[in-house]
């Protein structure tokens, strides 16, 4: 029944990857954030399985609890793509569902529907991030980031944010505490600093025009620069101006970024998964 408790799953080979099923009906998958977990798309939100969707969340390979990249793979979007497409394989076979991702898993989405469009009821980006090029700033960023994870773990980590993200005043607690504690979530933060040196200098796909093609029921949440700067407001409306059939949507100025939201988030994409169904009746 809807609501009922998660179930693990583990897909392999090797790296295995580990998530988790809650709810019945129509599937929503989730994909999470560079150095995230599968707990933050939704944020712990159980609102999508009490609005009747089966939802499958999980962990990318060298987050949370699943395997680290095996020797002579990476952490790049073609190896993210091709754990995702297990994970569907595994556990959904051919049935069709919504794709919601983040920031990594944004792209990771976007990247899997150019694949595989037929398999999609719609797709959901949530604070997508590559805009067509990579830049150097962008990847001495993270560079710099995966450094003072590997010298100071997570009290380096966070250390640094505070130090170099221009975070507005106001949001400054929240965002620190918010990433301490996804970080201690991690099982191997020796693969995260390879994920953070690999994932932001790899290329989801081409152009931003390429989306163009991607002719199936979208829904773009974008977060105002103040609170969220690093996914950038202007991102996800290049996105949104693109996908054929897409809505953008946000949260208000000064309030809480949605993408953070994890109940109001989750009330959007079940009545986003609603519309897309009906459309497609």
């Amino acid at each position: 029944m809807a609501g009922a408790e998660a179930a693990s799953f583990e897909v392999g080979p090797a790296p295995a990857i580990r998530g988790e099923s809650a709810g019945e009906g129509p599937a929503i998958v989730l994909t999470h954030g560079l150095t995230a977990t599968r707990r933050y798309v939704t944020h712990g939100s159980r609102a999508l399985e009490r609005a009747g969707h089966r939802v499958l969340s999980y962990d990318a390979r060298g987050h949370g609890e699943s395997d680290p990249a095996p020797a002579g793979e990476d952490y790049g979007y073609p190896a993210q793509v091709a754990d995702l497409e297990r994970v569907v394989a595994a556990e959904l076979g051919e049935e069709p569902f919504v794709l919601a991702g983040h920031s990594m898993g944004a792209q990771t989405a976007v990247a899997y529907g150019l694949r595989h469009p037929e398999r999609l009821t719609g797709l959901v980006v949530i604070g997508p991030v590559y805009v067509g090029e990579i830049e150097p700033a962008a990847r001495a960023y993270w560079d710099e980031l995966a450094a003072a994870l590997e010298r100071g773990g997570v009290d380096g980590f966070v250390d640094y944010i505070d130090r170099h993200q221009t975070i507005d005043p106001a949001w400054r607690e929240s965002v620190l505490g918010f990433t301490r504690a996804r970080m201690l979530l991690h099982r191997h933060p020796e693969a995260l600093v390879e994920a953070l040196r690999e994932v932001p200098g790899s290329r989801p796909f081409g152009s931003l025009d390429e989306l163009e093609a991607l002719d199936v029921p979208a829904l773009v949440v974008a977060s105002h620069d103040d609170a969220d700067p690093g996914h950038p407001y202007a991102a996800a409306a290049a996105y949104a101006e693109r996908l054929p059939r897409a809505k953008l949507i946000s949260e208000e100025l000064g309030q809480s970024p949605l993408a953070w939201q994890g109940g109001r988030l989750s009330r959007e994409i079940a009545d986003f998964y609603a519309e897309a169904l009906s459309s497609s009746l």
